[in-house]
């Protein structure tokens, strides 16, 4: 196993179709459309990487990780303002499924973290001991429609909402997916402050990290960073070709690209 991307859109079964809002978040990213899970299968079975997908049905997630046990391991996708239902959801996702995780996405479903109405939520995960990975920062989703397409950024920032999270949850592991522009330094904080919080790379180049997350991923946060990459929307090869170009210490490389995965999602 040469990495893990703990960041993969599972895509859809066939004849599911592309929505306006996939084909805006394609053309933010520069993007092609029209991926199969079979292309991707392939693509991660060539590179040698093993990879986390979800989607929003769950059944189709674990489906593909059926059959491509070898490559894919899945998290179930839930909506925190379905209530008990995305309890529900959770549990059926990890108990018939075999689903090892939830992805949430605070922008696009319009909450924040830190409220308490999603508590039950965020505890029968940390039960299950399952990672939550959340949206941070900017986001694709609706970005050039009109008004954002309704995406409110806001929802992203890490702190106070992912930074009260972890502190009610301290047994809960969070990912915080995304570099969180604007909010950089907030996201730096919370890994330094609390040690359930993780952070993921994908949804940017690593052309694109800012000087101050290099420097803290070469030093005191490189124990807390995840290789994401973002597809199909990102690629894992367009990602680890520039990951490349990064100054980074071997041993540090090795830690983002496999080790920490490993040591977070269980993985043997």
């Amino acid at each position: 196993m040469r990495a893990i991307d703990v960041h993969i859109h599972v895509p859809g079964p066939p004849g599911s179709g592309t929505s306006a809002a996939s084909e805006a978040m394609n053309s933010y990213f520069g993007a092609q459309g029209g991926r199969t899970v079979e292309d991707m299968a392939e693509s991660y079975e060539q590179q040698d990487i093993f990879g986390v997908i979800f989607g929003g049905d769950s059944e189709w997630t674990q489906t593909v990780v059926d059959r491509y046990p070898n490559l894919f391991m899945g998290f179930t996708y839930a909506n925190p303002h379905d209530g008990k239902d995305a309890v529900e959801k959770v549990v059926k996702g990890f108990e018939k499924h075999n689903l090892r995780g939830l992805k949430v996405h605070p922008p696009g479903q319009a909450f924040y973290p830190n409220d308490e109405t999603f508590y039950p939520l965020w505890q029968k995960c940390s039960d299950l001991k399952i990672p939550v990975l959340l949206h941070t920062g900017q986001t694709g989703v609706g970005a050039g429609m009109p008004g954002g397409n309704g995406v409110k950024l806001k929802y992203g920032q890490p702190i106070p909402y992912i930074d009260d999270m972890a502190a009610d949850f301290p047994d809960l592991k969070i990912i915080m997916a995304h570099p969180a522009v604007p909010w950089q330094e907030e996201q730096l904080s919370v890994l330094v402050h609390k040690p359930n919080v993780y952070m993921d790379l994908s949804g940017w180049s690593p052309k694109y990290f800012r000087p101050i997350l290099v420097q803290y991923m070469n030093s005191i946060v490189q124990n807390k960073v995840l290789f994401g990459s973002d597809f199909p929307v990102l690629t894992a090869e367009r990602w680890m070709k520039d990951f490349e170009t990064l100054e980074l210490k071997p041993e540090v490389r090795q830690k983002i690209l496999l080790d920490n995965a490993k040591k977070l999602l269980n993985i043997e």
